[in-house]
């Protein structure tokens, strides 16, 4: 049947100066299904993303004006240089749209993607043909092959991918992963790759191409092999990440026991094996996924759900899995520090994964200002492009990674509690060689510790509680069973640790969502992941209600500071006293937009900060009587003397000004401003937090209401002031007898 050659086919696609050429077929299965059930919207994001894939692909071979053609509906055709086999150049497109596809359509649809593949050769040169005609033969074919299932036999690259197979011709670059909270590196993910300069080199082709032969297990034992003979020596607690297909389980290959027996040979334990199952895989057979996961965890594997966040099943799925790692799909990450919706997203996702007993890598982190808020925000740890990039052998992180400083570690001591660190004592430490029965001995001959420590190279590892170890050696064969043992048969593996620096509030709401019977186990505080004290769920709780007593006082539970009542007291006496005095009212300027953009926890800080710098100067400039208090939210008023106002000003305004800077990003720090929505939902660009001063003095009887009309006068023209601000009133002061009339 004569099939019309399309107008804009022949347009397009012009003769070259190559004299023979691969012309490109690639369509999505299912198009008029797709479009049916989700709509005209998503199948035209499929195609977009389809184009956006085929000229990346292009753009990589060396063809960067390659025109993508939008034959019809669901199909897209491209015309190539013809280095090489056909059928090869064609399947490499293919098998890397599916990649790039793939994530949509399982966000969307729960599904992965197949994609249809055609080619066909086009030869300027056949005798008598002109282009036109050689076009046209040539999509005619090329339609023909798209229709029918793929034969791997008729691939080249089939043959040369065994190769592989049989010489070993993979190798494996390893990227670290950083831990935020030590600032020490966790671990390195492996990463195959294939011959350098080969097609084959990258991960995407290698894996695709052995689920269409069948030969999966192959290469990720293959893999394996590579990554495990050439990770090098691994410090205690330090993990290497290898990543596992749940098909392989299918395999008819595969034979349980190897991956320890190559561990064995390398002197590895499963302690230092964490496996990555993909969560866009796992949702194709969940009865595959739940037997790999059950198979590893049997031989003492721990476990890594990839890609969180670019499958289908989402949180849902790893609260039934409960990994002991989730890593962020990149996704995620992209513009997260620009991005409120995401940071809120992955803020609570860090904190359900602290809840179910799992850790956050956070993928693709590809700059500073990714990697800071990662680490503010609680992300555990962190993988990227910006902390290295893989190479063999295993890299450090860059150096620049370990001066992350986010606004809580500038400002760490602005906290509404105290740090627990302040509340630790000193612990008792064992090795993990240390029998049982020296512990219980311990136990019996002091009164004043009711904890013991496991630690190796003082990195705490387990915790053994008096009466957990009492309840376990009582029972009918406990002394027989335990008593000769080491002690980390009956130690809890698991016990809370927190760094020093955590809140009071924070560790005493973490320590009482464990499990019941370990609600009132010690806690064990750590400082940059060694060993640093003990602490009682006891002595939180004790902190706890005394800021609750402080609270119900009238103090500010943020800044610790008297607040209203104490106000009007000081100032009611010191009118009876027939007393002088000033009043400082101090207010923070741009303070909404910045706590919008930042969040409440780092707008806290900012107040804390003010609070600290007024007390500090309240301190050193006034005397003993003078009185700081915190009306609530960024309003504060300090009570002095008038002739201390001018020093008090001088040194809050100075101070503030340049210590506000660091709760800012370096970005915002070297600008002077950020850009962020107003009041009217309008983006625009706000200066930095500032602080405005205004002063009114009072030398006589007078009512608060008076004191407040001044007061409120007198604010508004400091805040009109730009930058950190000081008005002073020069009318005479409130209550004095010739006073004038306000007007």
């Amino acid at each position: 049947m004569h099939m019309e050659l399309p107008t804009e086919l022949l347009s397009k696609f012009r003769r070259g100066s190559i004299l023979t050429q691969t012309l490109i077929l690639i369509t999505i299965t299912d198009y008029a299904k797709l479009r049916e059930m989700y709509g005209q919207s998503f199948v035209d994001l499929l195609e977009k993303e389809l184009r956006d894939s085929l000229a990346a692909t292009a753009a990589g071979n060396s063809s960067r004006n390659t025109e993508i053609l939008r034959l019809e509906a669901g199909k897209a055709a491209l015309l190539v240089p013809q280095d090489n086999n056909p059928a090869d150049i064609a399947y490499e497109y293919k098998i890397q749209a599916q990649k790039d596809l793939e994530p949509t359509m399982l966000r969307h649809t729960g599904l992965g993607i197949e994609l249809g593949m055609g080619f066909a050769p086009v030869s300027s040169g056949r005798s008598g043909e002109d282009w036109g005609t050689a076009l046209g033969r040539a999509l005619r074919l090329a339609r023909r092959m798209e229709s029918r299932p793929l034969d791997m036999n008729e691939l080249s690259i089939a043959g040369r991918f065994n190769t592989i197979l049989v010489q070993g011709w993979v190798s494996a670059h390893y990227q670290p992963i950083l831990d935020f909270r030590t600032d020490t590196i966790l671990g390195w993910e492996a990463l195959a790759r294939g011959p350098e300069g080969s097609t084959f080199r990258s991960p995407v082709m290698l894996f695709q191409t052995a689920e269409e032969l069948g030969r999966l297990f192959a290469l990720e034992k293959l893999c394996r092999e590579a990554a495990i003979s050439n990770v090098g020596e691994l410090k205690d607690g330090q993990k290497l990440f290898l990543n596992i297909h749940p098909k392989t389980m299918a395999d008819p290959d595969f034979s349980p026991g190897q991956t320890l027996e190559l561990m064995e040979k390398y002197n590895l334990t499963p302690d230092n094996i964490v496996f990555e199952i993909t969560e866009q895989h796992s949702v194709q057979d969940f009865d595959l996924f739940y037997r790999t996961l059950a198979h590893y965890r049997s031989q003492g594997f721990q476990i890594a759900v990839d890609d969180a966040g670019a499958g289908y099943a989402g949180l849902t799925l790893i609260a039934e899995l409960q990994p002991d790692y989730i890593k962020l799909d990149k996704s995620l990450i992209d513009d997260i520090h620009k991005d409120p919706v995401k940071r809120a997203l992955v803020e609570t996702t860090a904190t359900f994964a602290d809840k179910i007993g799992s850790r956050i890598i956070g993928e693709g982190i590809e700059s500073r200002d990714q990697a800071v808020c990662l680490k503010d925000i609680g992300v555990h740890c962190g993988q990227g492009y910006f902390l290295a990039h893989p190479c063999c052998p295993k890299p450090d992180v860059n150096e620049e990674c370990h001066q992350l400083k986010t606004v809580g570690d500038i400002a760490s001591n602005i906290i509404c509690s105290p740090p627990v660190g302040d509340l630790a004592k000193a612990p008792h430490a064992v090795e993990t060689d240390c029998l049982v029965s020296t512990a219980h001995d311990f136990f019996r001959k002091t009164d004043t510790f009711t904890n013991i420590v496991v630690v190796k190279d003082n990195v705490p590892k387990g915790l053994v509680m008096e009466y957990h170890l009492n309840r376990q050696l009582s029972s009918q064969f406990g002394i027989a069973l335990y008593h000769k043992r080491s002690i980390d048969a009956v130690m809890d593996k698991s016990p809370l640790i927190v760094d020093m620096d955590m809140p009071v509030e924070q560790a005493a709401r973490t320590a009482m969502k464990r499990e019941h019977i370990k609600t009132y186990d010690d806690i064990i505080v750590t400082k940059k992941g060694q060993l640093y004290g003990v602490v009682t769920v006891q002595d939180l709780l004790n902190v706890l209600a005394k800021i609750q007593v402080e609270m119900a006082k009238g103090t500010n539970p943020l800044t610790g500071l008297p607040g209203n009542v104490a106000i009007e007291q000081e100032v009611e006496s010191r009118i009876k006293q027939k007393r002088s005095f000033s009043i400082i009212y101090g207010d923070l300027d741009h303070f909404k937009v910045y706590n919008d953009t930042y969040g409440f926890k780092n707008g806290d800080r900012i107040i804390k900060l003010a609070a600290d710098i007024m007390s500090w100067a309240t301190r050193k400039h006034a005397p003993q009587d003078a009185r700081l208090c915190h009306i609530g939210g960024d309003d504060f008023v300090l009570i002095t003397p008038p002739d201390a106002v001018q020093r008090l000003c001088k040194s809050i305004t100075r101070c503030f000004g340049r210590l506000v800077r660091n709760c800012y990003c370096q970005e915002d720090q070297q600008r002077g401003w950020i850009k962020a929505k107003g009041r009217d939902d309008k983006e625009r660009e706000y200066p930095l937090v500032t602080i405005s001063l205004g002063v009114i003095e009072i030398d006589g009887p007078c009512s608060l209401m008076e004191i407040g009309e001044r007061a409120a006068h007198i604010k508004k023209y400091a805040k009109s002031i730009p930058g950190n601000s000081v008005a002073i009133d020069r009318r005479p002061a409130v209550g004095k007898v010739d006073a004038a009339v306000c007007k």
